[in-house]
């Protein structure tokens, strides 16, 4: 069993780090293999609605985000994790985001999802729900904590100090590594929920 975590922070060892190496211990206790992925200081353009996607089964622009694809589609679980800046997550990380998700045709259903999210004092909980609707719109679950995923810290290694942060962090992972684990028993006894053809309805005609 696999997690690929993304980490949208352009800081290297910063707070962000902090609290996904406090998952990866609970991870490696629980036998999940995990791989880390640091996509905040790399050159990611947004979405332009191309549609390229859907006939060449990537995106057109040769990125991480093309990188990042078979390895999503070869996890289990997939955390993704950014600093708040101006309430929201890193330009960055959404870009990848939105073209991960929309240029991958794999099935994502039941795959478990968590976000991630480290703010100097405010802005997390909207960070947290932009995070979330990745998964939501997907058929991924996803995975809660004691407390919504979120630690305190500005200034390099801060993130230590906030204990219920860590301890959210530690969570978070044992929960994660439950929902990954019953899913996979689940699946080998029940298979995939049934899927029905998608309905679009346009509200504009």
């Amino acid at each position: 069993m696999k997690v690929l975590i993304i980490n949208g922070s352009p800081r290297i060892e910063g707070n962000t780090t902090i609290a996904l190496n406090e998952m990866v211990k609970i991870f490696d206790k629980e036998g999940i293999e995990t791989e880390i992925v640091q996509i905040g200081q790399k050159d990611v353009r947004g979405c332009i609605a191309c549609g390229v996607c859907s006939t060449k089964g990537k995106c057109v622009f040769d990125d991480v985000v093309n990188e990042l694809a078979p390895k999503f589609e070869e996890a289990d679980g997939l955390v993704v994790a950014s600093p708040v800046y101006y309430a929201s997550a890193n330009a960055t990380l959404i870009a990848c985001l939105d073209r991960l998700f929309y240029s991958t045709s794999f099935d994502k259903t039941m795959k478990v999802g968590a976000s991630v999210v480290v703010a100097r004092r405010g802005g997390s909980s909207a960070t947290f729900d932009e995070l979330n609707k990745y998964f939501t719109i997907s058929g991924m679950p996803v995975a809660s904590s004691q407390y919504w995923n979120s630690i305190h810290g500005r200034l390099k290694g801060e993130a230590e100090s906030d204990k219920e942060g860590l301890q959210t962090m530690r969570v978070l992972a044992r929960n994660m590594s439950f929902l990954i684990k019953s899913i996979a028993l689940g699946k080998e006894k029940y298979g995939l929920p049934e899927k029905e053809e998608w309905q679009a309805t346009n509200f504009v005609r």
